[in-house]
C-alpha cells in the first residue's frame, strides 16, 4: 500500500497492489501503525538468484517480429509504472507494485542455458530477442554482466540476435554489439518515451534520461550497429504530443527504423498506473483514463492479436495516421539489415570452458 497516500520517492509504484494469486495479502493502514511500513522510502532492491532449467522462450504472438526471447533477469528496478510486465511478477509470490521493481530476480546461469539451447540437434536459428519482457540492461546488470555474457555466446556462436532497452548502460557493450553488427547478427531497439526531463523522472524514474539515449542511438549508429526506436507507449495527453519531436531526434541521431505501441493497462497495471497518474498528474488523470479506455473498446486493456498494440477506434486511428506521415518524413529511405541466419556454428565442444564456470 502507499504510505498515507504518498508516493515512494524514486519508484514508478506506490502500492503493493494485490496479487491475483494470493489467498491473502497484507496492507499497512497507517504510518503510526504497530505494523512498520515495508516501503518506506530509501528501501533498496532485493536481488534474489534464481535456478530456470531453460532461458530461451518461443514466442508465438503475430504481434512481436521474433520466434526466441530471453531475460536474464524478472522484475526491473527502472520502475515504469505502465510496465505490461508487472503482472509477470505474481507468478512468484510477488506484487505488481513496488515488489516489480524492487526485487529483482537473476538468472546467473543464463549463459550456460544458452549454450545449452544452442547445442541442441535441431536447433531452428532465427533471431533471439534479448529480453523483450524485462530491460536486459536495467542497473543491476552493471554488476552482474549477464547480458554481455549472453552477446559474448552469440558471438562466438555467430547466431543473430535483437536487443530492447530504454538504458544508455548499452554503450558498455558497444564492442560486442560491433563485432556482431559486422557480421549482420544484431539490430538494437531502443524505446524513446519522452524528452521532458519532468515527465521521464515521473514515469520512468530509473532509466537514461531521453537524451542520453539519443546519445545512444548516435554511438551505436556511428559504430556501425543498426537502431531501431520504439516510441513506446504513446500515451494521451501525456506524451503523446511527442511524437513528432521524438521521430526527429531519433531520426538525426542516425536510428534507420521507428515503431509504436499505445499503453495498454494489462492485469495490476491498469491500479499502479491509475494510482501513479493519481498522484503526479490528478489535474488530467480521469482524462488520460479514459482517453486509454478508449483505445481499447471500453476497457483498459486488450489481449487480442492484431489490435492490442495500436489500439482501435477513431482515436487509434489518429495516431496511426499521424504517426504514419511523420515516419515517412523522417526515415523515408531507411530500413534495418536483414540479420544473417547462415552462420551459425557452434564451436567445438572442448572449448565451452573458456566462457566461465560451469553449472555444476
Amino acid at each position: 500500500m502507499a504510505i498515507d497516500g504518498k508516493a515512494v520517492k524514486g519508484r514508478g509504484s506506490a502500492a503493493q497492489v494485490a496479487n491475483r494469486f494470493a489467498v491473502r495479502h497484507y496492507e499497512v493502514l497507517h504510518w503510526e501503525g504497530i505494523d512498520e511500513p515495508v516501503e518506506e522510502e530509501g528501501r533498496g532492491t532485493t536481488y534474489l538468484p534464481t535456478h530456470p532449467r531453460t532461458i530461451v522462450n518461443r514466442v508465438d504472438s503475430p504481434d512481436l517480429p521474433f520466434r526466441w526471447s530471453m531475460n536474464p533477469y524478472q522484475g526491473c528496478e527502472h520502475g515504469c509504472s505502465y510496465c505490461y510486465a508487472r503482472p509477470t511478477h505474481e507468478y512468484w509470490g510477488y506484487s505488481a507494485g513496488l515488489d516489480f521493481e524492487r526485487v529483482v530476480l537473476l538468472k546467473r546461469h543464463a549463459p550456460e542455458l544458452l549454450e545449452q539451447a544452442l547445442r541442441k540437434p535441431g536447433w531452428e536459428v532465427d533471431p533471439i530477442m534479448i529480453s523483450g519482457a524485462t530491460d536486459p540492461y536495467q542497473p543491476v546488470e552493471r554488476k552482474e554482466g549477464l547480458t554481455r555474457r549472453l552477446l559474448e555466446v552469440l558471438l562466438r556462436y555467430r547466431h543473430p540476435a535483437g536487443v530492447i532497452t530504454k538504458n544508455a548502460l548499452v554503450l558498455r557493450d558497444l564492442d560486442l554489439l560491433a563485432e556482431l553488427a559486422s557480421h549482420r547478427l544484431v539490430t538494437v531497439a531502443i524505446s524513446l518515451t519522452t524528452l521532458n526531463e519532468e515527465l521521464r523522472r515521473r514515469l520512468e524514474p530509473r532509466t537514461s534520461s531521453g537524451a542520453n539515449r539519443l546519445k545512444a542511438i548516435e554511438a551505436l549508429s556511428r559504430a556501425g550497429v543498426p537502431v531501431f526506436v520504439m516510441v513506446a507507449p504513446i500515451i494521451p495527453a501525456l506524451n503523446e504530443p511527442e511524437v513528432p519531436t521524438l521521430l526527429k531526434a531519433a531520426a538525426d541521431a542516425g536510428a534507420l527504423g521507428a515503431g509504436y505501441t499505445v499503453l495498454r493497462a494489462n492485469g495490476a497495471v491498469g491500479e499502479v498506473f491509475g494510482q501513479w497518474l493519481q498522484h503526479h498528474y490528478p489535474d488530467r488523470a480521469a482524462k488520460i483514463m479514459a482517453q486509454v479506455s478508449h483505445l481499447h473498446g471500453g476497457r483498459m486493456s486488450d489481449s487480442v492479436a492484431g489490435r492490442r498494440m495500436k489500439g482501435e477506434g477513431a482515436y487509434a486511428a489518429n495516431i496511426a495516421r499521424m504517426f504514419t506521415i511523420m515516419r515517412r518524413r523522417y526515415f523515408d529511405g531507411r530500413s534495418l539489415p536483414e540479420l544473417d541466419r547462415t552462420a551459425f556454428a557452434p564451436p567445438p565442444q572442448g572449448q565451452l570452458d573458456l566462457f566461465g564456470p560451469s553449472m555444476g
